[in-house]
């Protein structure tokens, strides 16, 4: 007797959605599921483990380099496989999620990297998990245009040799599909948006004479990536393409894996591209594993948490001399400015920051950084240009100079900055306003001249928890409490319907999203990640 055939994926409450069929075929769900049974099992396995070392983290509040894999980090032999000729140079990167009119811009941007982002600038509702796959497979066979129907305005794509390379970015390991179930189960939305990509696209961009580029999220250690690993190993073999094709880059966003770099590098080695230094997801990360910690955990305001801090130095120079001795692109955070089509003055001081932030990371040795708008691309351009002139990258700069004990990349307290009561409003005020976006669709949200994404809102309610947990007395005398933040939220739902009108507020998620900040703020119980909360409410 034959054995049965295997269980198919099933599409679950989930409307349908115009030419859904050229994403969702049986070919690439036949894959997608292969991916779930053959790698769902250590996926939740590993989840698993991050609980135990986030209590591990509670007991002893402390972290340090992993004694089991002293011999990686000791052996100097081993390098990454070197970078493709499509992803050599990265001098600068532009981050965005994957609607048609941000795909023609992204890739029309004059950046060389495009993050086609599936994760924190997307909510993932199930229209922008199909619909973003059929834009990028559109953008490959040049048959996308977008008219604003606003504006009127068109855009379409420049010529081959003026668009931006493709990384993109699955969703984090955290994250389910409810509308792709196996036998009632919901698939990972890491392997969702990675196995639909990959199975439509990784021959059609060989084609193109690049390939399947991914940035991988939220990693918390070596043996995720050894996972994601795998995952790239088995997807060459299934769809017949040469192994190595895949290339991954690692977003070093979370603590412990900082102290993992080497090792994370190590097991993708074959597949590496590099490592990045995600700023906002690093600072939520901190707060989440030392949240219980004690004062000398305590982040101050986020925007009084810059890239010279003492403890962001140790990690990002970290980050660059891991790279370079291993071959490696090391490419710098994000610049989220977004200019001001009315305020000459607000752009004027906004640019002078962000040169100073790009000269800073090109001369620390990073080969590349992020932003969030096309007219960011020149500034970020001219810092790394000054300093690379031709050369793709600068691999060659070892920074041997760089010495990082384990307690640098936790020396919280080395900061001189303490929370502020405008620092509460603030965090409340961007929580508020970037929830309610979210639970429309919108990922990607400009919000007090900034391109605020996930990350946003997590430190945002992540520092509102800790202030409050650790008792921070503002310098304005006021106790951090459950009270106070409900004071403020209700204060900023108020002049919200004052500033946008009483027809726009009803239409709008504003309640819901004070409603969930405040959940996620105040809850003892922590959550993981807002976004499980958040995604319960997304429809």
């Amino acid at each position: 007797m034959s054995a049965p055939a295997p269980s198919t994926l099933a599409i679950v409450d989930a409307e349908p959605l115009p030419r859904q069929e050229e994403v969702l075929t049986d070919a690439a769900l036949a894959f997608v599921a292969e991916l779930h049974r053959q790698f769902t099992p250590r996926r939740n396995e590993l989840l698993a483990r991050r609980g135990e070392r986030r209590a591990e983290i509670a007991r002893t509040s402390t972290l340090d380099f992993l004694p089991e894999t002293a011999a990686v980090r000791a052996d100097d032999s081993w390098k990454v496989a070197p970078a493709p000729a499509a992803l050599n140079d990265r001098r600068v990167e532009i981050t965005g999620p994957t609607d048609r009119k941000m795909t023609i811009n992204a890739l029309n941007s004059g950046a060389k990297v495009w993050l086609a982002d599936f994760e924190d600038a997307s909510a993932p509702t199930w229209e922008n998990v199909v619909l973003g796959q059929l834009n990028l497979t559109d953008a490959y066979e040049r048959r996308i245009d977008f008219t604003d129907p606003k504006s009127g305005k068109s855009y379409a794509l420049k010529s081959a040799d003026e668009l931006a390379t493709v990384v993109m970015r699955p969703r984090g390991w955290h994250l389910e599909e409810r509308h792709l179930q196996l036998d009632g189960v919901s698939v990972p939305g890491a392997l969702v948006d990675f196995g639909l990509y990959f199975f439509h696209n990784a021959q059609r961009l060989i084609d193109l004479g690049k390939g399947p580029y991914f940035y991988l999220p939220k990693t918390e250690s070596h043996l995720e990536a050894r996972l994601w690993n795998d995952v790239f190993v088995f997807a060459q073999d299934y769809v017949g393409i040469p192994q190595g094709t895949v290339r991954a880059t690692v977003l070093i966003e979370t603590i412990t894996a900082a102290y993992e770099m080497e090792e994370i590098l190590y097991e993708l080695r074959d597949h590496a591209a590099g490592l990045n230094a995600g700023r906002w997801d690093y600072l939520f990360s901190i707060v989440k594993n030392f949240r219980d910690g004690g004062a000398k955990f305590v982040l101050p305001d986020r925007n009084a948490v810059t890239m010279t801090a003492p403890f962001m130095r140790a990690y990002t120079e970290l980050l660059v001399r891991t790279c370079h001795k291993r071959g490696a692109h090391a490419i710098g955070g994000m610049a989220a400015f977004i200019p001001s089509r009315r305020d000459a003055e607000v752009n004027k001081v906004a640019f002078e920051k962000v040169k100073a932030d790009k000269d800073r990371e090109a001369n620390d040795g990073f080969d590349g950084s992020w932003v969030a708008h096309p007219d960011l691309v020149p500034i970020a351009l001219a810092s790394f240009d000054a300093v690379l002139g031709e050369k793709p990258h600068q691999k060659d700069r070892l920074r041997e100079d760089v010495s990082v004990a384990p307690g640098d990349l936790i020396a919280i307290d080395s900061l001189d900055a303490s929370p502020t009561y405008d620092g509460l409003r603030n965090a409340v005020a961007v929580g508020i306003r970037y929830i309610e976006a979210w639970l429309r669709g919108l990922g990607a949200v400009a919000i007090f001249n900034l391109m605020e994404d996930a990350a946003t809102a997590e430190i945002s309610r992540s520092q509102i928890w800790q202030w409050i947990n650790a008792d921070v007395v503002f310098e304005n005398g006021e106790h951090a409490t459950a009270d106070l933040a409900r004071k403020v939220a209700a204060e900023e739902l108020a002049a919200i319907r004052e500033e946008i009108g009483e027809e726009t507020f009803t239409a709008g998620k504003w309640q819901q999203a004070h409603d969930l900040l405040l959940q996620v703020s105040l809850d003892q119980d922590y959550a993981d990640f807002l976004t499980l909360p958040a995604y319960e409410q997304l429809r």
